[in-house]
């Protein structure tokens, strides 16, 4: 009955969240319709954009932070709503905020607490005074709107306030189409607004009205949604107002405002240029007005957005839209995401319909970012031949799952965004970290960016040149994050010159060479160590014999930071942070969890004590991918090492939105007691993830979370840096794995299959766990693990027989750990 009672457990999460009146009952309605076709047509020419729900983790409980904007893949542009409230990607669910306009830049999936873009928002207007009453100031404008109406789906948003008047959007890369329905009989009245962003970090910036050609330029300062506060990126915007040629402006002019009685309208005139508000307080509120003839129930504005100037903002909304229909756009967004989806495609008429709408919904948010600013450079990156990503939120997010999962199905896109990395290294000293807005973010593991390029070389050092990379580069970059101090490492690279002096990161060190903040020491010193073992990876790649060995011993260095003398809940041994002459600073294991009973700081604070990264002892302890041998090993062997698993889950100290505890599910497969990873994967998922709103357990983090579910619901999990992928227990029964640059095609079929093991517990009687792998034919080396170039890379078809049988092992090989003499050579 499990899997029956999780499904109507959804359905029931879903009626619940109806009641809050967003989104439309209409859209969800839509999507099962969607999939029940499928199932009934069996039919292998599937619209795979029609099972996808952009509304997953827009709640408001769990702050998934999702964008449900018109995109396209990597889109610059995702045009959605902002709202008040909480809302860094502009959009949220919840009814009780007002919606301030509709804007062409957003993220997707951050943790930044200010929000991020959100720059030219546009608000239709009913203004029945006319111009001089119109509510142009964010406060005098916002609106709630209708119940029911926010609808969205690859390439489409769209919402209706409560004054009647209807906003959609569509998009490409840089430019996009938005639409307007006003009640009959209304002139249209529209706020373009300068200023306002969702941090409110304006700093500056024009804003030109061009009558003769129907066009508003707008360009200016802004400040980074997750970095220093003193720097500054700059946006450029151009809105074509005619509808080519079909719509004629009435009236038009500028205006200034702020809370306290400033509500000042310029009608005719034509220009603004206002500097940052340097006293302080919200910026100084100013924008456009302007109003169309004829009383058209129906406007479409055309916008282009740019990093360079307004004339390139202007060029690409020509280049990228030109004279083509709301609907022409639409329709090409629909089959640029329809190629991205049907990279896997799987078994949609035995798959249960909720795990289809997860899967698809997710592999969506796997390709929505980082944004493909490419042509779009500023700064140090001005005039770049390199491609060039932003938004990588966070390279110490996305490490895990995101790129492994990216290895499998778009080596082309990952080849570019490792293109952007060792730019970013090219131009500034060392590879990004996180970059946002354009402007350098904060680091919170170290340079996790390595393990990004390492998983590229390792799987890909063969077709590298073809891809346009060259790997000595690539390792060029990867020794200087590993051996060269930045003046500051707040944003980029690590504090390596102490790392290496005392093989890890001192607690309270004098360090004269570089600055940063001074906390996270035991999750730096982890963090640093798995950074090593990519470095040692990709040394390997290229025979360079003697810094594999030294990359190896440097990634030993997580055991510097293991005190065995630590107990809690009786358990023995826990990770600490450590003063320079040795001695461990005693860090209360459970501090920073769940169940921690002091509240502390645990993030980027200078007052985070804790020694680790949002983040408890009981979490981090675990955290040695490349090496959990040893881990067992110094944790009691395998017996103690589930037990202490299974504590860790049922203890409440898991966190299924923190990635440190991404591969904890999956940590009995090294005990070799794989049959628990596949109930604790099974618990994981039913308990974490849904198809509602709340469908991810916290923000997304750049799709982490998204490629975190893919893989659980394949029955895989990822080695980062390494070419091996875990095997646990798919929830589907069928899938096929696309890679056309390799020209190969992957069919897992899993023999047994029953829609009842989507469940947890998983029913008595019911096979899901894995009895035996075979590969093209022949019997796999392990039942719980593969290498890609023996798989994925070559193509072909894996057949995973399950059982109903527990208690089952690896089949004499546990996965590899660098202790034990795994990793020992390059594929």
């Amino acid at each position: 009955m499990g899997s029956p009672r999780w499904l109507l457990a959804s359905v029931a999460a879903a009626c619940i969240g109806a009641t809050y009146a967003q989104p439309a009952p209409a859209a969800q309605a839509r999507i099962s319709a969607a999939i029940e076709a499928a199932q009934k047509s069996n039919s292998t020419d599937i619209d795979y954009t029609a099972f996808v729900n952009p509304f997953i983790g827009t709640d408001y409980t769990n702050y998934g932070d999702v964008c449900p904007g018109a995109s396209v893949p990597f889109g610059m542009v995702k045009i959605t709503t902002d709202l008040t409230g909480y809302a860094p990607a502009g959009y949220i669910a919840d009814p009780t905020q007002k919606i301030r306009g509709m804007s062409p830049l957003h993220d997707s999936g951050t943790g930044s607490s200010l929000g991020s873009y959100g720059n030219f928002e546009v608000m239709p207007l009913l203004c029945p005074g006319g111009f001089d009453t119109c509510t142009t100031t964010l406060a005098a404008r916002e609106t709630y709107r209708m119940n029911d109406t926010d609808d969205a789906y690859p390439g489409y948003f769209s919402l209706t306030l409560d004054n009647g008047i209807k906003m959609e959007a569509t998009s490409t890369r840089r430019a996009g189409l938005e639409r307007f329905t006003f009640p009959q009989g209304w002139k249209p009245y529209f706020v373009i607004d300068l200023a306002n962003d969702l941090p409110a970090s304006f700093a500056g910036g024009t804003l030109n009205i061009d009558p003769a050609n129907s066009r508003i330029t707008i360009g200016g300062h802004w400040g980074s949604s997750f970095g220093p506060g003193s720097y500054q990126y700059q946006a450029f915007a151009c809105y074509d107002l005619s509808n080519n040629g079909t719509q004629k402006l009435s009236e038009y002019g500028i205006w200034t405002g702020d809370g306290y009685g400033l509500d000042a309208k310029g009608l005719g005139q034509t220009h603004l240029n206002l500097s940052q508000n340097v006293i302080g307080g919200p910026p100084y509120e100013s924008g456009a007005l302007f109003s169309y003839d004829g009383n058209p129930e129906q406007v479409i504005l055309r916008v282009g957005v740019s990093f360079v100037s307004t004339d390139q903002a202007c060029a690409n909304a020509e280049e990228e839209i030109g004279t083509m229909s709301f609907q022409e756009i639409q329709l090409a967004s629909k089959a640029l995401w329809q190629e991205k989806l049907s990279k896997i495609e799987i078994d949609v008429v035995n798959t249960p319909a909720n795990v289809t709408e997860m899967f698809y919904s997710s592999l969506y948010r796997a390709s929505l970012t980082p944004n493909n600013a490419t042509l779009e450079t500023q700064g140090a990156f001005a005039n770049t031949t390199s491609f060039y990503f932003d938004s990588l939120y966070c390279s110490w997010d996305t490490f895990r799952t995101f790129y492994p999962l990216m290895s499998l199905h778009s080596p082309v896109e990952f080849a570019q965004i490792v293109d952007n990395y060792i730019d970013g290294w090219r131009k500034l000293g060392w590879m990004p970290e996180c970059r946002s807005n354009n402007l350098p973010g904060w680091t919170q593991g170290g340079s996790s960016g390595d393990n990004i390029v390492a998983q590229f070389a390792v799987n890909y050092h063969n077709e590298a040149k073809a891809l346009g990379i060259d790997i000595n580069e690539l390792y060029a970059a990867l020794v200087t994050d590993g051996q060269v101090n930045p003046p500051e490492w707040n944003t980029m690279g690590r504090q390596v010159n102490v790392y290496k002096q005392f093989g890890y990161v001192p607690f309270a060190v004098l360090d004269t060479q570089s600055t940063g903040r001074q906390t996270r020491e035991g999750s730096r010193t982890l963090e640093y160590a798995f950074e090593d073992f990519g470095i040692r990876q990709v040394a390997q790649v290229l025979g360079k014999s003697d810094d594999v060995e030294y990359y190896t011993n440097r990634s030993y260095s997580y055991r510097n930071v293991w005190d065995p003398t630590v107990s809690s809940d009786g358990f023995k041994g826990f990770m600490q942070k450590r003063y320079s002459n040795g001695t461990f600073y005693y860090t209360d294991p459970i501090g920073c969890s769940p169940r921690a009973t002091t509240t502390q700081d645990c993030s980027l604070q200078q007052d985070n004590t804790n020694g680790f990264y949002e983040s408890s002892s009981w979490e981090y302890s675990w955290y040695a991918p490349h090496d959990t041998a040893t881990l067992v090993e110094l944790m009691g062997g395998n017996p103690t090492f589930g037990e202490r698993l299974d504590h860790f889950f049922d203890g409440g100290y898991y966190l299924a939105g923190n990635e440190p505890s991404f591969q904890t599910p999956v940590g009995y497969h090294y005990a070799n007691q794989p049959w628990r990873s596949v109930d604790r994967v099974r618990d994981v998922v039913i308990n974490n993830f849904s198809s509602d709103l709340v469908g991810i357990p916290g923000n997304d983090d750049q799709a982490a979370m998204a490629t975190l579910l893919l893989f659980h619901l394949l029955g895989l999990y990822p080695v980062p840096s390494t070419t091996h992928y875990l095997i646990v227990s798919p929830f589907i029964p069928k899938y096929t794995i696309h890679n056309t640059y390799l020209k190969t095609n992957t069919t897992v079929t899993v023999t047994n299959y029953s829609a009842e093991s989507v469940a947890y517990p998983i029913p008595n009687g019911v096979p899901a766990y894995v009895k035996s792998v075979t590969i093209n034919g022949l019997p796999a080396k392990s039942r719980c693990y593969v290498d890609f170039y023996d798989t994925f890379r070559v193509g072909g078809t894996i057949e995973i027989v399950v059982t109903d049988e527990k208690t089952y092992d690896c089949g004499g090989n546990v996965p590899e750990s660098l202790s034990t003499g795994g990793f020992a050579s390059a594929r």
